[in-house]
């Protein structure tokens, strides 16, 4: 009696596993152009801000618009790489997730100062006098800058470390991953480079395109 092989079942991810694989990388891919494009990176105060912002229009709002995809694709982005993290590290993923979920959320309050700079940089209203609009501006705006701070570089860093754990994608991707943010942070902070700021975010979206792949040929559906 011959032995009937059986059929080799070839895995096909479906279209809306594909679409969230897809949302990976474009949401750091947005922060990396944003903060090359950001005219006001190096200014120092407001009325200094206020000015970057009227020499340069056309560069505030393509801000806003890579914002507003940021604030899109940055939170499914992170669930979608959860899958492929969580089994091997359950709890490294879940505070990667408790910090960087309300981080990048935090986003949508800093859009809305990017937007009222926008408004005041294109309006026929004296640089003293938006500064001053400026810096009335609702305490939330302090907050949301420590959250985002804080959330997504320690959160983008327990994130990379739970993909490096995983084993399910390369240790360079998880690498480029971990140590990301702590250079993003290192540009804003102490270089003042948008330069460098634009690597750091090239990093996480090479190493999440990284995890996109993984999650669409390795993690189980």
């Amino acid at each position: 009696m011959t032995a009937v092989a059986a059929p080799t079942r070839t895995r096909t991810a479906s279209p809306s596993l594909v679409a969230i694989a897809a949302l990976l990388p474009v949401g750091p891919a947005a922060v990396a152009v944003l903060r090359l494009a950001l005219p006001y990176y190096t200014a120092d105060g407001t009325p200094a801000t206020l000015a970057a912002v009227q020499a340069a229009p056309a560069r505030q709002s393509a801000v806003i618009w890579l914002t507003y995809a940021a604030i899109l694709t940055l939170v499914p982005g992170l669930f979608a790489a959860a899958r492929v993290s969580r089994d091997a590290a359950p709890r490294l993923t879940a505070w990667a997730l408790a910090l960087s979920v309300p981080g990048y959320l935090s986003l949508g309050v800093l859009a809305g100062y990017d937007q009222l700079l926008y408004a005041i940089a294109t309006s026929k209203v004296s640089v003293a006098e938006g500064a001053a609009v400026l810096d009335a501006a609702h305490p939330t705006i302090d907050i949301s800058i420590g959250v985002f701070v804080v959330g997504h570089v320690v959160g983008t860093v327990l994130l990379g470390l739970a993909l490096l754990r995983s084993g399910r994608v390369p240790a360079w991707s998880a690498w480029a991953v971990t140590v990301s943010q702590p250079l993003h942070f290192l540009a804003t902070v102490v270089l003042g480079s948008p330069q460098v700021d634009f690597v750091a975010w090239s990093l996480t979206t090479v190493g999440m395109a990284v995890v996109a792949r993984a999650l669409l040929t390795q993690v189980p559906r």
